[in-house]
């Protein structure tokens, strides 16, 4: 059956979050407070970085007059993902995850596929449609996805995505 562009999008993002999920359901709650160096994200920290950027997608193209320059970026996280900062119970952030991912693809589905591919700003001020930078988010939450592949290694763990591909799950 064809689906169109907007529903290709929500499928690819609805695919890149399931897999966020499978690994963060993979690592015990006692280690969302684990990070490889002093100066990254924690696996809880990451997990919540995920979400605002995600909030931010979904509340700034949504907008009839999306303006990633209104504010400074990190005033716009605040703005949109207030209720997924600082999460750190491992229940509380995969509740939100699949939350916000619901959240965000009724609101999508709202505004509508013309809508997403409308011309806007983007945050270097080169024009783009609304659905190019939405596949953009997707990518920032496969990006992390795999650094919490390596977070698993690191404590030893084998990610699930590995597990899925030898048949573990």
């Amino acid at each position: 059956m064809f689906a169109d562009l907007l529903e290709e999008a929500l499928d690819a993002w609805t695919d890149a979050r399931e897999g966020v999920i499978a690994e963060l359901e993979n690592i015990p709650a006692e280690r969302y407070d684990f990070r490889p160096a002093e100066e990254v994200r924690s696996v809880a920290e990451l997990a919540c970085h995920i979400m605002e950027v995600s909030e931010l997608m979904v509340g700034e193209l949504s907008r009839e007059d999306t303006d990633f320059h209104r504010a400074p970026f990190p005033e716009l996280l605040r703005e949109h993902a207030r209720d997924v900062q600082g999460l750190t119970d491992k229940e509380a952030i995969l509740e939100a995850m699949e939350r916000t991912l619901e959240r965000g693809r009724t609101r999508f589905e709202e505004v509508g596929e013309l809508h997403m591919l409308q011309l806007i700003e983007r945050f270097d001020g080169e024009p783009g449609t609304r659905m190019a930078w939405m596949h953009h988010g997707i990518a920032q939450e496969m990006y992390h996805r795999g650094q919490l592949c390596t977070y698993e290694r690191l404590m030893g763990l084998v990610p699930a995505l590995t597990k899925r591909i030898r048949g573990e799950d």
